[in-house]
C-alpha cells in the first residue's frame, strides 16, 4: 500500500492534525480533506470512499473522523487494518476525543503516526511497541544523570568544607594578632593557587546566601526529547534520589488533596446550635451477585456555641424502614427518646457542653439483604478473539438517595495499553501508571438511576476485579433527621443549622 496522509479532522473537513508521508503541499492536503465530507454517502455503511485519484478510508471518532488518504491501487484490507491501529493510538494520548484535546497532544500523535507508517508504507508494529518507541526510555541515561548529580553534590560539599576551614584559620589568626593567611600567589601558606582561588569565590561575602545552580535537565515542555519512565524503575530511582538528600515531590500529596476535596463542605451559615448527621458505609459484593456484607454506621453530633442555648431538647424524624439499631449517649434520657423521639439530658437542670462536639445518637445497620444495596454494579467481561469486551452497568436501587461525585474504579491488566471505549454515560479517565480506568458520574439520582460503560482491551475476565466505588451524598441512608430544637423551659423553638453527609469507607465488588 501507499499511504499518502493520515489526518484527524472534523465532520466539516477541517484538519486538526495531519501527517503527510509523501511530498504533498499544505493546499493539496487541505483541499482533499475539505472535499472528503461531501463525498460520503450517509445511506451506506462503507468506511471508504474513492475519487478519480485517491481513496479515503475513515472511521468516526464521536464528533471527529480518523481519515487515511491512500492511492487507489492500495490494498483495502491492509488500509482498514492500518486505520484500526491509528484509531487505537489516539485514545492512548487523548483522554477525550475533542478538538481541543487533539490539538493539545498533536505532537504526541504525529510521533506515534511516524512509528506506524514510514515513507508511505506500513511498519510491522503493534500498540505496545509504539508506546515503547515514543517514550524513548533509556536506563543508561538515568544512571548517567544520577551519577552526575551525585558528583555535583560531593563537589559542593567539599567546596563548603574547605571554605569553612579557611574562614576558621583567618579568624584564629586575627585573634592571635597575626597576619591573615594569604589567598594564593607568592607568600601563600602552602595552598595551591588553584585551590585558593576556588575558595575565594565562596568566602569573599560569606553572609550572602548563595543559590546553587540547578542540574541541567530536559525541559518538561519538550515533547520530542522527553524521556519517560514507568513502573518499579521510577520508584527505585526516586528512592535512590531521596537517600542522597534530594527533595522529591510525589503525587501522593496531590492525590490526598483531590480526595479531601470530595468531602462535603459544611454549610456557610452555622448557627449557635449546629447538628451533623453523618453516615459511613462499608459494603462487599460478589461479582456474580450476592451481598457478602454491608454495614452502615451513623451518628448525630451536637455542637452548642452559645451558653443560653445549652438547655434544649432535639426532636427527630425517624423514618428508617431498614432496621437500624439506635443507641443514645449515656447522659441522654433513653425513656424520653423511646416514647417521644426527643433527645434531652437526664438531668434537665444541666446544659449541653459548650464548644465541643457531642455525639448524642448513633446507629448501626448490618445486613446481607441484597434489596438494601444503595447502588448495584454489574460487570460482564467476555473474552473475544482480540481480548476482552467489558460491559459495566450501575443502577440506583434506593431512589430517595442522590449520589454525587461517583467514581467507579476498574483495574486493568498491565502492559496492554489503553482501553477502546465504546458506549459511555458520564466521563472516563485512563491512568496508565496505576493501570486503572476511572468512570466518573457527577450525579446519580432517580432521574439518572442507571447507566453503562463498554470498552475493549486485551486481558482475561479476572483482570477487571475488584471494582471500587466512591461517592458522597447530602441525603443519609437510614433517613433519620433533626426536625426541631426547642428550649426545655417554655418550649419555644431554637434556631439551628444542620448538615447531612453519607460517604463511603469501602465499597467493592470482588
Amino acid at each position: 500500500m501507499v499511504l499518502l496522509a493520515a489526518a484527524v479532522c472534523t465532520k466539516a473537513g477541517k484538519a486538526i492534525v495531519s501527517r503527510q508521508f509523501v511530498e504533498m503541499t499544505r493546499t493539496r492536503v487541505e483541499g482533499l480533506l475539505a472535499a472528503f465530507p461531501k463525498l460520503m454517502n450517509t445511506g451506506k455503511q462503507h468506511t471508504f470512499v474513492e475519487t478519480e485519484s485517491v481513496r479515503y478510508v475513515y472511521q468516526p471518532l464521536e464528533k471527529l473522523y480518523m481519515v487515511l488518504i491512500t492511492t487507489k491501487n492500495s490494498n483495502i484490507l491492509e488500509d482498514l487494518e492500518t486505520l484500526r491501529l491509528f484509531s487505537r493510538v489516539i485514545p492512548e494520548y487523548c483522554r477525550v476525543l475533542e478538538e481541543s484535546e487533539i490539538s493539545e497532544h498533536c505532537f504526541d500523535l504525529i510521533f506515534a503516526f511516524d512509528e506506524i507508517v514510514a515513507l508511505g508504507y506500513r511498519e510491522n508494529v503493534n500498540l505496545a511497541q509504539i508506546r515503547t518507541f515514543t517514550e524513548m526510555d533509556s536506563h543508561e541515561e538515568k544512571v548517567f544523570r544520577a551519577v552526575r548529580e551525585t558528583q555535583e553534590r560531593e563537589a559542593k560539599a567539599e567546596m563548603k568544607r574547605k571554605a569553612k576551614e579557611l574562614q576558621r584559620a583567618r579568624q584564629d589568626a586575627e585573634r592571635a594578632g597575626k597576619k591573615s593567611p594569604s589567598f594564593g600567589g607568592f607568600g601563600s601558606s602552602g595552598m595551591s593557587s588553584v585551590t585558593s582561588a576556588t575558595i575565594i569565590t565562596d568566602t569573599i561575602e560569606p553572609e550572602k546566601p548563595r543559590v546553587a545552580p540547578a542540574p541541567v535537565r530536559p525541559s518538561g515542555s519538550s515533547k520530542a526529547l522527553k524521556l519517560g519512565v514507568k513502573g518499579k524503575e521510577v520508584d527505585n530511582f526516586v528512592d535512590k534520589l531521596k537517600s542522597e538528600g534530594e527533595n522529591i515531590i510525589t503525587s501522593t500529596a496531590g492525590r490526598k488533596a483531590s480526595e479531601a476535596s470530595k468531602v462535603l463542605q459544611p454549610p456557610v451559615n452555622i448557627e449557635s446550635v449546629h447538628m451533623r448527621v453523618e453516615e459511613r458505609i462499608s459494603l462487599t459484593c460478589g461479582r456474580d451477585g450476592g451481598l457478602q456484607n454491608m454495614e452502615v454506621l451513623g451518628m448525630i453530633t451536637l455542637k452548642v456555641t452559645d451558653e443560653k442555648n445549652g438547655r434544649i431538647s432535639i426532636l427527630l424524624n425517624n423514618n428508617d424502614k431498614k432496621g437500624a439499631q439506635l443507641q443514645t449517649h449515656p447522659h441522654v434520657d433513653k425513656k424520653l427518646f423511646t416514647t417521644e423521639s426527643l433527645i434531652g439530658l437526664k438531668n434537665q437542670e444541666k446544659s449541653f457542653p459548650l464548644n465541643s462536639d457531642l455525639g448524642v445518637l448513633k446507629w448501626r445497620l448490618q445486613s446481607t439483604d441484597e434489596s438494601l444495596i444503595p447502588l448495584t454494579i454489574n460487570c460482564w467481561p467476555s473474552e473475544s478473539g482480540s481480548g476482552c469486551d467489558v460491559n459495566i452497568e450501575y443502577e440506583l436501587q434506593d431512589e430517595a438517595l442522590e449520589l454525587n461525585d461517583v467514581v467507579i474504579t476498574i483495574p486493568l491488566p498491565s502492559g496492554v495499553g489503553a482501553p477502546v471505549v465504546g458506549d459511555l454515560d458520564g466521563q472516563y479517565n485512563h491512568d496508565s501508571r496505576k493501570n486503572i480506568l476511572e468512570w466518573s458520574l457527577p450525579v446519580i439520582d432517580e432521574k439518572n438511576k442507571s447507566g453503562s460503560l463498554e470498552f475493549s482491551i486485551n486481558g482475561k475476565p479476572d483482570d477487571f476485579f475488584p471494582i471500587h466505588v466512591s461517592f458522597v451524598s447530602k441525603r443519609n441512608f437510614c433517613d433519620i433527621q433533626v426536625a426541631k430544637v426547642t428550649y426545655i423551659e417554655g418550649g419555644s423553638p431554637v434556631k439551628f443549622s444542620s448538615e447531612t453527609s453519607f460517604v463511603v469507607d469501602k465499597y467493592e465488588i470482588l
